[in-house]
């Protein structure tokens, strides 16, 4: 299915360059020796991989179990027999398509949060419509990944997944700063130095309380301030206002990343249904 053409083990490559997918297939490959280590002391993260062509779904699930912190303990190829796998597994992650026959990716990260609290959905997908990511962010699901991701980036995201944080592909969120530069209102109004505290708490998830408390103002005043942050950016939704504010590196210095291919946001961080 997917050659490997290692002699041995390699020297750690350390955070160097990457391989990219190989495009023909559309599964990366692992550059030589490029695997992480479990973290000491903890089991390695459980995995069901949710994709319905057997072939990708197949090589991913053997990608994953290259590296030694990741086993997959199940797959599937639609959302329905994935409902019932992660129901019995209770996995750490689940790697979703967000293209399904029947229930597609977003429906069933939605049943997922309901029925699996514990499981973490993250999507995985060949699509980077703004439409899809928004939908699935609003789904509640634990990141967004393309599959030209290299085996690293896959790795890495499913891990940071599984450590309660979201993630979301460089790629997308260069596309969505193309997106609000060049859209309707895209003269990048400027933000008082309020609104721009006020959306950089936004893009950690918290509800407007807790920025009032964080900020030592009113709930209605916070309240107007993010009236103001959508307004002024052409904004419908407080997770659009999340991901302006990563694409635009505008997130809290504390927020986890590493520069190149995903953007992190901090564990906890929650958008759908924030009042």
């Amino acid at each position: 299915m997917m050659n490997d053409d290692r002699t041995g083990p390699g020297p750690d490559p350390g955070p160097g360059p990457v391989s990219r997918a190989d495009e023909a297939g559309g599964i990366a490959r692992p550059p030589d020796g490029a695997v992480t280590k479990p973290v000491a002391g903890q089991g390695p993260v459980r995995i069901v991989v949710v994709e319905d062509h057997a072939l990708v779904r197949e090589g991913t699930a053997e990608l994953l179990e290259r590296d030694p912190g990741l086993t997959v303990v199940g797959q599937a190829s639609s959302a329905e027999e994935a409902l019932k796998l992660i129901g019995g597994q209770r996995p750490d992650v689940a790697l979703v398509d967000v293209e399904l026959p029947g229930m597609n990716g977003i429906a069933l990260a939605r049943a997922v949060a309901n029925q699996v609290a514990e499981t973490r959905v993250l999507i995985l997908s060949a699509y980077d419509d703004y439409a899809y990511v928004i939908g699935a962010l609003e789904a509640g699901v634990a990141g967004y990944l393309l599959k030209t991701s290299s085996a690293r980036e896959l790795c890495d995201a499913v891990r940071t997944a599984a450590g309660g944080a979201l993630v979301l592909d460089e790629a997308i969120s260069r596309r969505l700063t193309h997106h609000w530069r060049t859209g309707p209102g895209s003269a990048s109004p400027a933000l008082t130095a309020r609104e721009t505290e006020v959306l950089r708490l936004l893009a950690r998830g918290l509800p407007n309380k807790q920025i009032a408390s964080q900020l030592g103002l009113g709930l209605r005043t916070v309240e107007s301030h993010v009236s103001s942050v959508l307004g002024k950016l052409g904004l419908a939704s407080r997770t659009e206002a999340a991901l302006y504010a990563v694409s635009h590196h505008l997130t809290l210095p504390e927020r986890e990343s590493r520069p190149g291919w995903m953007a992190r946001w901090p564990p906890g961080a929650c958008w759908s249904g924030i009042v």
